[in-house]
């Protein structure tokens, strides 16, 4: 009977000793937890990207990493207590910005010295233009193809806070067929180098789409054809069949991931589109057909198009093998021609670089491009805005300036509505409240 007494005792107090840690634990995790930090910004002009109406005197009250209200600038005895005010009131104040297709883990080189970058050098590579990218004010991007799923790595990085970078959905590897524009084609035959993404067949395709989701990845990428800066493949010759791409569709779909295809000729670009991809990239040598059945499908065109300028302008720097040459100059015949098509057309639009063909944070010179080609500054903008956030299916994050959403915000001098190039000199760069770059100062 004692020793059952003792053993209640021993119960009793080993559970009050249990309630009390729980309770100091408690305590000092309240003790701990510090109020979200509020920041407010003083916006001369803000642009609303929807509407194209520009805003003046307008306040932004951020908490944390969200946006809690944008309202007309009232005095300081409205501005919540112990706010951080960053005045922005000689400044446009816009939403940061989005690059659909970018290659942050790699850079402009395309010959054989390529093989030579291990994949964890290339997650560091990708450090090194995440930063710069960020501060070319592009908060968010879709990096389109990967080594090693080095892309994985890095927006993980990012995530954590371990490195600057903007916002990622990665696609990991690239899928290809054999000997196609996404395989390893520099290597000859003794070496039996197939990049990791190659896979020929529906069944084979289904199993690397599933794959490459199991490691991390955000989309899927397809090569629908061939491509410029690869070995021996034609930019105008179709790829994956179309029963190929609708399986790999069906299955990223139902996993919840979008999928992007490369695809410069006009069969590619069709049987992208009809397989029901959310993007076509490039789209440099379809004809109308294809740009018709791009506009029945609803599927958006991400042109890449002022790295048509960037290689012939920097044509020395660009050091690209002969074939590469070759095949630049045959896209950059008809790929301005066919995206000003489009354009006339209603094709939805994204904005997309290819950032690594041409160095990172040269993005935003994307934009006057489109401006020529007959698009609007509101329009061009748009794309990088609005249009690029509901590619993404990120439409409640981001894209605008908007309470509830990513506090991502830029400025720069000047009226981009008037001049869009003033978008190539941003001068402040706010990431989910943190401030990233501030050449405006005004802090208090």
């Amino acid at each position: 009977m004692n020793m059952r007494r003792g053993y209640v005792r021993s119960i009793a107090s080993f559970a009050v000793l249990c309630w009390a840690t729980l309770c100091m634990t408690a305590a000092f995790g309240q003790a701990n937890t510090s109020p979200a930090k509020t920041v407010v910004i003083r916006a001369g002009r803000l642009l609303d990207v929807k509407t194209g109406k520009t805003l003046s005197n307008q306040t932004i009250v951020i908490q944390g990493d969200k946006i809690e209200r944008v309202a007309v600038t009232t005095g300081d005895e409205l501005l919540p207590t112990g706010a951080t005010v960053i005045d922005l009131s000689k400044a446009t104040v816009l939403p940061g910005l989005i690059d659909a297709h970018t290659h942050l883990t790699f850079n402009p080189k395309f010959d054989y010295s390529t093989l030579g970058i291990s994949i964890p050098r290339q997650a560091l590579i990708g450090a090194h233009n995440a930063r710069a990218t960020l501060e070319a004010g592009f908060t968010t991007v879709r990096n389109v193809g990967a080594y090693g799923f080095s892309d994985v790595a890095l927006r993980d990085a990012i995530n954590a806070g371990d490195v600057p970078g903007p916002r990622m959905l990665v696609s990991g590897p690239l899928m290809s067929i054999t000997g196609g524009h996404c395989d390893n084609n520099l290597l000859p035959f003794e070496y039996h180098a197939t990049y990791e993404g190659v896979a020929d067949g529906v069944e084979a395709v289904q199993h690397k789409t599933r794959e490459i989701i199991k490691y991390g990845a955000d989309l899927i990428k397809i090569c629908a054809t061939g491509g410029v800066m690869s070995k021996g493949d034609d930019p105008n010759a179709a790829q994956y069949t179309l029963e190929e791409m609708k399986a790999i569709v069906a299955d990223a779909h139902r996993l919840g991931r979008k999928v992007a295809a490369h695809a410069h000729g006009a069969q590619g670009v069709i049987w992208a589109s009809e397989a029901g991809v959310d993007s076509v990239e490039h789209g440099h040598m379809m004809n109308d057909e294809a740009i018709a059945t791009l506009k029945k499908n609803g599927t958006y065109l991400v042109p890449t198009l002022y790295l048509l300028d960037w290689e012939k302008e920097n044509a020395a720097q660009a050091n690209l093998p002969d074939y590469a040459k070759r095949k630049m100059d045959m896209v950059s015949e008809t790929g301005k021609t066919n995206a000003k098509k489009a354009f006339a057309a209603g094709v939805k639009i994204g904005f997309g670089t290819d950032a690594a063909v041409y160095p990172h944070g040269l993005n935003a010179h994307e934009f006057a491009v489109y401006v020529k080609l007959g698009m609007t500054p509101l329009e061009a903008i748009q794309t990088a805005t609005i249009n690029d956030a509901d590619l993404l299916g990120w439409s409640d994050k981001v894209g605008t300036i908007e309470a509830g959403k990513f506090a991502d915000i830029i400025a720069v001098d000047g009226d981009p509505l008037a001049d869009v190039t003033t978008l190539e000199r941003v001068k402040f760069v706010m990431k989910g409240g943190e401030v990233v770059k501030n050449l405006y100062g005004g802090q208090r």
